[in-house]
């Protein structure tokens, strides 16, 4: 990736980008490792009400959206908060997704690091996030990018890991 990575704030107009992004990872995810929880598709109607709440971010190249990703101080339902560091205030990473044919160029990493600026300058004191415990979660890339691992929980049947980067 060249150049430094900027997330934006979402607008209406990038709805349907962002709803065919996060259904083109979900399609990605399916061919390539079978259908399981990451095969549902985005909705217009879902990237409206992340829209209605602070926190979604896109990443363009030029004109065309690459990247998107939400950071909300709202506890997601899956996430047991006693697993994590005991902190102020800790913003929950949710929803990425990039481009699948630019995975593995640098531009997930870019927006954590942009995701870490970003809560610093919020002021939070961690970003949360949980990943599926499967070949189709991105754990170890969580992992490459300094999150720790804190905690492994099975919630509704689904295998999930839990991960913390303090900032």
């Amino acid at each position: 990736m060249r150049g430094a990575l900027a997330l934006k704030q979402a607008t209406e107009s990038d709805v349907v980008a962002i709803a065919k992004l996060r259904a083109a990872v979900a399609h990605h995810l399916t061919s390539t490792f079978g259908h399981g929880h990451w095969s549902a598709p985005g909705t217009e109607n879902g990237v409206r009400l992340d829209l209605g709440k602070p926190g979604l971010f896109v990443a363009r190249r030029g004109r065309r959206l690459i990247a998107t990703l939400r950071l909300s101080t709202k506890k997601p339902w899956a996430i047991d908060p006693t697993y994590f560091t005991d902190i102020g205030l800790p913003l929950y990473l949710t929803n990425m997704a990039v481009q699948p044919e630019l995975q593995r160029s640098g531009i997930g990493r870019g927006c954590l690091e942009e995701a870490v600026r970003i809560a610093r300058d919020w002021p939070a004191g961690a970003i949360r996030l949980d990943a599926y415990d499967a070949e189709a979660g991105a754990g170890g890339f969580y992992a490459r990018c300094g999150f720790r691992e804190v905690g492994r929980v099975v919630y509704r049947s689904v295998p999930l890991v839990y991960y913390e980067r303090l900032v």
